[in-house]
């Protein structure tokens, strides 16, 4: 079942244009139909993997400053070649998830077929995702070296400091948490899709 996400930038009107870079972050993100524009500082890309959907929410809240709508259920078929011409009832969720996002305190909702599982979805997303905006850089450093299987002792020689300071780096970024949240968020917007 698809998942359309509807990112728009906040503070576009006293900020420069930041779609260019945010599309540039979800390189690599599988989709059905790639991340565009859709209309100002707004862009949309539509996923058939919910664990697709929590990487882009992960990869644009560390990006940050972007209200993060996702809307899961049917798309009309046979799909067209643009998102930007799109239809169907996940397209519509997206755009009220992503009005209800521009609301929140933190920036994420998630609206779908079946409401509970939304629900939930939404409340682990958002959970997650306050974990990650308070992540320091030397923590997502730690992370990504861990990420990419290397051992804490390789990171920390990467890094050029103490395996400790990896571990204090990893337990700091709350990295054990994101691993139990992510698959949580996964099967939940899996659910909420029907």
């Amino acid at each position: 079942m698809p998942f359309v996400l509807t990112i728009d930038q906040r503070g576009s009107r006293r900020a420069p244009d930041r779609v260019p870079g945010a599309l540039a972050v979800l390189s690599g993100v599988p989709t059905v139909l790639r991340f565009e524009r859709t209309a100002g500082d707004e862009f949309q890309g539509v996923l058939d993997d919910a664990a697709a959907v929590v990487e882009a929410v992960r990869r644009l809240v560390r990006d940050g400053d972007w209200s993060i709508g996702i809307g899961a259920g049917p798309v009309q078929t046979p799909l067209p070649s643009s998102t930007r011409a799109g239809a169907g009832p996940a397209f519509l969720a997206a755009r009220a998830a992503v009005e209800a996002a521009k609301k929140r305190p933190v920036r994420i909702a998630v609206r779908g077929v079946v409401g509970e599982p939304a629900g939930d979805a939404q409340a682990v997303l958002t959970a997650l995702a306050a974990l990650l905006e308070r992540r320091s850089v030397q923590a997502w450093e730690a992370i990504a070296h861990v990420e990419a299987g290397r051992t804490q002792v390789e990171a920390a020689a990467e890094l050029g400091v103490t395996r400790q300071a990896v571990g204090q780096r990893l337990a700091a970024g709350s990295w054990e948490i994101e691993r139990d949240l992510r698959p949580v968020a996964t099967r939940l917007l899996a659910r909420a899709a029907g």
